[in-house]
């Protein structure tokens, strides 16, 4: 116990010391350093890292020649950023119920993707506050759900217990966001608040996302023609992109930055109308952009949200109105829009992507790239 103890101190005081050999130096995974100086070789633990966020975390680490160890259920395929996996080290279990395999192991920095359950952290973050120097926490903005209040910013109170319905009865499980805060609380709890870093993303956006709520914008600013667009110009939009939120991810650990963090995009305010115009600079193609600003409209149409866009209306008016300066000060920074956009298209159009998934949204009928037409058709009509 000593000896961890030691550790600790020394990661938090004196730096790190490691002596890791570099074993990409020269491969084509470090294609993606930036030439920034790179820092001290780390032992990181990803508890993930197979989905969305983790194979962009795994990359970046790797390519500034970290030494990463990954804990999933070995369910879950990498589709992207495959070749850094052959430098990993995958770690078997179950944050649920089987944790041995990260038994007397000690890592410098560990980042929870797959924290789904306050007990989960609870778990994890005990087993590990004498065997690692950081823990960073990656939570969300929903975090602040009902979102009622502009400009929230991390010192905001956030919700740690879901209200009863209407017949005084409690929910049977936390919420999306309750389960967040309470995981953030075990975490600090775990590792104190000078050891834990709490990232909070908003919607993120880019290759290997798993869902198909951003997919609209990519697929349709690359056809171009008349573009419908929801919402009031100024109605406002955050988001991020997830390779940005991995990047920083990797740098935080690096430089040993405990706190909490608004992780939302862009750098500025910005309104729907802007980041679809920002949006078309992706694709060559002509485009007019038409936007539908009645929101009863939108509604009786069916469109009360298509990510980064949210109707800004009852519990969600301020749920893209996040303060981020605190994460831009920690060194948080953003790819242009057009790159977001881009890449996503070239990646859903690659063989990364199941044929069939793919079929499945672009031929769903009930989907808002399916209706445009129907949608722009009965707003003219509405307007003759």
């Amino acid at each position: 116990m000593k000896e961890s103890s030691s550790s600790k101190r020394d990661f938090l005081k004196k730096g790190l010391t490691l002596s890791l050999g570099l074993p990409l130096v020269g491969s084509g995974i470090l294609s993606c350093t930036t030439g920034e100086k790179q820092a001290a070789p780390l032992r990181i633990l990803i508890l993930g890292g197979t989905s969305f966020l983790g194979p962009h975390q795994v990359a970046y680490a790797v390519s500034r020649g970290h030494k990463v160890s990954i804990f999933t259920r070995g369910k879950t395929v990498p589709t992207v950023n495959t070749e850094a996996f052959d430098h990993v080290e995958r770690l078997i279990g179950d944050r649920q119920d089987n944790l041995t395999a990260l038994e007397n192991r000690e890592w410098d920095v560990v980042i929870d993707n797959s924290g789904r359950a306050a007990d989960w952290t609870r778990r994890t973050a005990e087993l590990l506050r004498e065997k690692a120097g950081l823990y960073i926490y990656i939570s969300s903005t929903g975090v602040y759900y009902p979102h009622l209040e502009a400009d929230v910013n991390e010192d905001t109170k956030v919700l740690l217990q879901d209200p009863v319905n209407a017949e005084g009865e409690a929910p049977e499980r936390d919420s999306f966001g309750v389960m967040k805060a309470k995981s953030e609380v075990e975490a600090i709890k775990a590792f104190g608040k000078d050891r834990t870093a709490i990232v909070r993303p908003t919607y993120m956006l880019g290759p290997a996302d798993r869902t198909d709520r951003f997919m609209y914008w990519p697929l349709r600013l690359a056809r171009g023609g008349d573009i419908f667009v929801p919402g009031k110009a100024d109605d406002p939009v955050q988001y991020v992109d997830v390779r940005d939120i991995a990047d920083w991810c990797i740098r935080l650990a690096e430089n040993k930055t405990a706190g909490t963090f608004n992780a939302a995009g862009p750098e500025n305010a910005q309104g729907v109308l802007e980041f679809a115009q920002k949006g078309t600079e992706a694709f060559d193609v002509t485009s007019n952009i038409v936007l539908v600003e009645d929101y009863d409209f939108l509604q009786e149409q069916r469109v009360s949200f298509i990510i980064p866009w949210i109707m800004p209306k009852d519990d969600y008016y301020a749920s893209a109105r996040v303060q981020n300066s605190r994460a831009i000060g920690a060194g948080l920074t953003f790819r242009e829009l057009k790159t977001t956009i881009k890449d996503t298209y070239d990646w859903w159009n690659s063989e990364a992507v199941d044929p069939e998934r793919k079929t499945k949204y672009e031929q769903n009928t009930r989907t808002v790239l399916a209706r445009e037409a129907e949608i722009l058709e009965a707003w003219k009509v509405t307007r003759e």
